[in-house]
């Protein structure tokens, strides 16, 4: 693909689909043109009749209170999703890493249901901290031998992912009707509750670790050639990893707690990115800021209009996920170049 095409969807799309994202919604009261129009004759004449300010007014709440919110949560939870799968892909120097093949997702899941089930506060500091464990159960069942391989710490995670998933199922089977209702349509991955409350827990985390992994994002090129060779170079391979896994961890926690469990983004946005940008991690780390962001958002609008009810997110994401993946091994393109 052109490359000035490839950056204009990466970086270009951002704003406009933010823009066009608070218009689309199941209430057929918001109008653009309306509320433009409306907007336009408050500053500039200042002279609105009652019927017009209570429109102006319901019009506003709509925007700012209830999509706002949500479209800068799922930006953001798009963002580190496509981020944190690009780091792991790059440092495990694996296409078919992400964060819930390692475990990341399930353990952050499990976390985040406990919390909800016995009405815990700070749900993000749950999710954390089981998520971490996660991390590092996959890190000591694949290092019991000196030499960890890529394979083992895979196959590890697939297997601490299954036990964390399997204690989000007895989670489930002794919540009252109640709270079983609000973990499971939690765990399918949804963003129509989002207020502000969300974006402000997800926000600093999210912000400040993607801030890291962007000044890392050309140390990414030297782990992905290997221990020795980073270290050839005067980088420490083991602090580097060290930083980047504690990011995409944080990041995808986060994600976890304001939104559930979102499968398959962070597994196949990144290798959307390589198509468009390159392997270049010093270019794609952005890329999949951006366009991670925006896509999610192009989803999460499907979501909201296609159907007259809501379906919630994670399921388009993980049917979207599968027939990408099938598309790549039709075509012989799923490769690490």
């Amino acid at each position: 693909m052109n490359k000035k095409i490839a950056n204009i969807i990466c970086f270009g799309l951002p704003l406009p689909m933010l823009i066009i994202s608070l218009f689309i919604g199941s209430s057929g009261h918001v109008s653009a043109i309306d509320y433009i129009t409306l907007l336009y004759k408050k500053i500039m004449d200042g002279n609105l009749n009652t019927d017009e300010i209570a429109h102006y007014q319901m019009i506003s709440n709509i925007l700012l209170n209830v999509r706002m919110p949500r479209i800068l949560l799922t930006f953001l939870v798009g963002a580190a999703l496509s981020t944190s799968g690009a780091v792991l892909q790059g440092i495990f120097r694996n296409p078919l890493v992400d964060s819930y093949i390692l475990g990341i997702s399930s353990g952050a899941a499990f976390g985040a249901s406990l919390a909800i089930l016995y009405s815990l506060s700070f749900v993000n500091a749950y999710a954390f901290v089981v998520g971490s464990l996660a991390v590092i159960l996959t890190y000591s069942i694949a290092g019991s031998n000196k030499q960890t391989s890529t394979v083992s710490i895979i196959l590890s995670g697939m297997i601490i992912s299954g036990v964390f998933m399997a204690l989000l199922t007895a989670v489930q089977y002794i919540s009252n009707p109640y709270k079983l209702q609000a973990i499971v349509q939690w765990a399918m991955g949804n963003l129509h509750a989002t207020s502000w409350v969300e974006l402000k827990q997800a926000f600093l985390p999210i912000i400040i670790t993607i801030t890291i992994v962007y000044l890392y994002r050309w140390r990414i090129n030297l782990l992905a050639l290997g221990d020795e060779a980073a270290k050839s170079v005067g980088v420490n391979p083991t602090f580097d990893k060290l930083i980047l896994i504690t990011c995409a961890t944080l990041m995808t926690t986060t994600t976890v707690a304001v939104a559930g469990i979102i499968s398959f983004y962070g597994l196949f946005l990144p290798h959307i990115v390589r198509m468009l940008l390159g392997s270049d991690n010093s270019k794609s780390i952005p890329g999949n800021i951006f366009l991670g962001g925006s896509f999610l958002l192009l989803i999460d609008n499907l979501s909201r209009a296609l159907f007259v009810f809501e379906v919630p997110i994670g399921i388009f994401t993980t049917i979207l996920g599968g027939a990408f993946f099938v598309f790549l091994m039709r075509k012989n393109k799923l490769n690490w170049n």
